[in-house]
């Protein structure tokens, strides 16, 4: 399988093998390394391999080392090729009083098999009671756009089970069908589902000059993590950090075509994916999926809360399985309840772009391949009226793209 740990251009060279046995020796390392009765891989917040060098963003207990942890890492990576071991740590704000016990200054970067490095003239207690400095996360506002990609939309939900994966790939096939070029990146690191909702779950992806050719899917640039694994029930069992670290190698190492759209299929909830992508993924808008219930509309809200507080505008909200047509007599029933939906985008003064029926016509359309919107079924005008709504406004939210950028 690919390696999710991600990779910087390097003069370097590894052979598959190599990459394999250093990613696998890293991780045993980090698991097995303890501090405070907790594995130091709990401890890492970003994790990067670029030949022989590694690089950590720890965040690390108050009465932890980090030259001690950095030499001893240093000491059990180096019969397995690792050289340099780079640490940006960040420790918690001592206890008033507390300054005397702190451990000594972080030095940027060291090399792994350096004796103890020289403490600095200038250190005194006054110096020592003060939290370190820490780099701010990135913002909305500070990332460059895709040269290749003019919008980005994250279609997310507060909460499992809301037929979120469902909407989006109807959604990017209406966003197709109205004469837009549409990419899908599936997000979900730990249910994949697009290669299946679109019938290329058997495909994988091509590399070429260390980059992944997305899997074309009716028209569609497609790429999930699905498509790298061995088998569909292969279960992806990665901490924190190797599930964002795996979204942004999808993201960054994949060559996009010109898109006008790229959707990206979110997992449920406001955990480290949602946070990474915030912070590192120039997004144009989100579109929350939810269905009336009051529980879903509980989720919902702090999905939306989340994005309010990254500055990434919601586009609009979906309602999903709003009502429900009984197929022997015709009855129309609001299973999830009535109004969910319309009182959400109120209260959030953002739109309600569309209503979804519950319906297995769907459900079913999309199990073996062929959404309702490719099928062009009774239910794809929903999902085209959807479309057509975020197109509406979604201009007032673009980035400006630099054209000229290469990378």
């Amino acid at each position: 399988m690919f390696n999710f740990i991600k990779k910087r251009a390097s003069s370097k060279s590894e052979s598959p093998q190599q990459q394999a046995a250093r990613d696998s020796a890293v991780d045993q390392v980090l698991l097995n390394y303890h501090l405070s009765n907790s594995s130091l891989a709990t401890m890492v917040t970003g994790l990067e391999r670029d030949g022989d060098e590694l690089t950590l963003d720890l965040r690390l207990p108050q009465d932890s080392d980090p030259e001690t942890i950095q030499q001893e890492l240093g000491n059990l990576l180096h019969p397995h090729g690792i050289r340099v071991i780079h640490m940006n740590v960040r420790l918690p704000a001592p206890a008033k009083g507390a300054g005397s016990s702190l451990p000594k200054a972080m030095p940027k970067t060291t090399n792994a098999m350096e004796k103890q490095a020289k403490p600095s003239a200038n250190t005194n207690s006054s110096n020592q009671s003060e939290p370190p400095i820490t780099k701010a996360a990135p913002t909305q506002a500070s990332l460059t756009a895709h040269p290749r990609i003019r919008h980005i939309i994250v279609v997310a939900s507060g909460k499992g089970g809301v037929g979120k994966s469902t909407t989006t790939v109807n959604i990017a096939l209406a966003l197709q069908k109205s004469g837009n070029r549409v990419g899908v990146l599936d997000a979900d690191i730990y249910g994949p589902s697009m290669p299946t909702m679109l019938g290329v779950d058997k495909v994988k992806p091509e590399l070429e000059n260390e980059q992944f050719v997305p899997i074309e899917a009716h028209g569609l640039a497609m790429l999930s993590i699905g498509s790298l694994l061995d088998s569909d029930n292969t279960p992806v069992a990665w901490r924190g950090p190797k599930a964002t670290g795996a979204l942004m190698q999808l993201y960054n190492q994949t060559n996009w075509p010109q898109l006008d759209y790229l959707v990206i299929d979110m997992p449920p909830g406001t955990g480290d994916i949602q946070l990474t992508l915030a912070q590192r993924i120039p997004v144009t808008g989100a579109v929350i999926v939810t269905t009336p219930q009051h529980i879903a509309l509980l989720d919902a809200q702090k999905g939306i809360e989340m994005f309010n507080k990254t500055n990434i505008p919601v586009l609009g909200v979906v309602e999903n399985m709003a009502l429900h047509t009984c197929s022997n007599c015709n009855h129309t029933e609001a299973i999830f309840g009535t109004g969910g939906g319309e009182k959400i985008a109120e209260q959030y003064h953002v739109p309600l772009l569309g209503q979804l029926p519950l319906a297995s016509g769907i459900r079913a359309q999309v199990d073996k391949g062929e959404p309702s919107v490719l099928a062009d079924d009774e239910f794809a005008p929903y999902y085209l009226s959807i479309a057509k709504n975020i197109e509406a406004n979604i201009n007032k939210f673009a980035k400006p793209v630099d054209d000229k950028r290469i990378f």
